[in-house]
């Protein structure tokens, strides 16, 4: 029996612009100078609960914007399968919120160890080997998500400081098996693409990063990419090692904002979100990097 897939609904006029991630130090100035936005994103995480001050400040942000729900929980790769309380507590969020997006990773995050019975988490979003033993438990967590919210997912692509054993198929492979057999579609992000290429080049396995973040883009289907995440890192250069950390606290570097031109020139318009994390700026700094992607146009968009 072929799965169910879920039908994405079709993009609205607000759905094609910017939005910002929403976080505490900015509720209140947000919602007193209402700036022009398409959307804000907040985790899903924060909200969980059936009433409180910041379910009451999202529910005054949602009168006034589109909202995506963003969360870092689900481990939508995990074979101990989706927490059915986080599941549950996710449901009634969307049910409330009503989000025009609602997303997670593509990851494990938890796991039963031998000999106990109770999930162990660990604090982290951890990679997934592009296998398909591992597709196939992904696609089984995506689909019961998706089933209890009745919406498809957008799931991200992730950051990754390890590399794991097993591969049978490249990343692009493995998120586009997920996404035509689900039906969800992807979150690109396009920083956490450069993250990885960057510490495999320092790590001597290729040259040039923007080069190798192109080739991805250019081997993804655009039908497939319902949102675009732009977010900064930091390097760090200590005791002879190299890396690139997807902090989400800086500006967007302009090696990845040369490669959201490229990936908007290929696509066209596409929904986009400035995330910052930590080490937050003032409102106004989110915003200028708001502005500055919104500037981007594709040569179908200005009729060339």
């Amino acid at each position: 029996m072929m799965a169910r897939q879920p039908v994405f609904p079709p993009p609205g006029p607000c759905e094609a612009g910017v939005g910002i991630g929403w976080r505490h130090p900015h509720y209140g100035e947000l919602l007193e100078t209402l700036p022009p936005l398409a959307f804000l994103e907040v985790h899903s995480e924060n909200f969980f609960g059936a009433g409180g001050a910041a379910l009451a400040v999202l529910e005054q942000g949602r009168a006034h914007y589109p909202v995506s729900l963003h969360g870092v929980g689900l481990g939508l790769g995990s074979v101990a399968g989706v927490d059915p309380r986080h599941l549950e507590q996710l449901a009634l969020l969307v049910e409330r919120i009503e989000p025009r997006f609602v997303s997670d990773h593509a990851c494990f995050t938890h796991g039963i160890l031998s000999g106990q019975t109770a999930a162990v988490h660990a604090g982290d979003l951890l990679p997934l080997p592009y296998s398909r033993a591992a597709l196939d438990v992904l696609y089984r967590n995506v689909q019961l998500v998706q089933d209890r919210l009745q919406r498809p997912l957008l799931v991200e692509n992730l950051s990754a400081y390890v590399q794991c054993p097993g591969n049978e198929m490249t990343e692009v492979e493995f998120l586009h098996g997920l996404a035509r057999r689900s039906g969800c579609r992807l979150l690109l992000d396009i920083n956490n693409l450069y993250v990885n290429a960057r510490n495999a080049a320092w790590r001597g396995e290729l040259a040039d990063p923007q080069a190798a973040v192109r080739l991805v883009i250019d081997a993804l289907d655009p039908a497939l990419v319902g949102e675009i995440h732009l977010a900064g890192h930091t390097e760090v250069h200590e005791g002879g090692v190299r890396l690139a950390i997807d902090d989400h606290g800086q500006r967007v570097c302009e090696e990845v904002w040369a490669l959201y031109v490229y990936a908007r020139e290929l696509w066209g318009a596409v929904p986009t979100l400035i995330e910052w994390d930590t080490g937050l700026p003032p409102l106004t700094v989110l915003l200028d990097e708001a502005r500055r992607a919104a500037a981007v146009t594709s040569p179908a968009e200005v009729g060339a």
